[in-house]
């Protein structure tokens, strides 16, 4: 599956927020070769809620904060994160959940 490339800025990551569905997001995880499960979209709602609030994409300590107060302390590690969105956790999550990239993640 190829992603419409006018949607996207030249790191991959959707230029306009309103756009994104969970049929997007399936398709983008597709292309980083991830397979979405619940605990995926546990998050992805989570930092869409996050982005809706304060308008900004979180870096890793913010995100695992959030993370553990909403979703419990055995999720709030970085490594479960780290698990579930190989890489840069928080990157490949904002990129999936249809937001901007981090602005303190290279």
């Amino acid at each position: 599956m190829t992603l419409p490339s006018e949607l996207f800025d030249e790191e991959g990551y959707l230029l306009d927020v309103s756009q994104w569905n969970e049929q997007l997001a399936e398709d983008i995880a597709a292309s980083e070769s991830v397979t979405l499960t619940q605990e995926h979209w546990e998050v992805i709602r989570l930092l869409r809620r996050f982005y809706e609030q304060f308008e900004v994409s979180p870096a890793m300590r913010p995100l695992v904060k959030a993370v553990g107060k909403e979703l419990g302390s055995d999720k709030g590690k970085s490594i479960y994160l780290m698990k579930l969105f190989p890489g840069s956790a928080p990157k490949l999550a904002a990129k999936i959940a249809g937001l901007p990239k981090p602005a303190n993640c290279l």
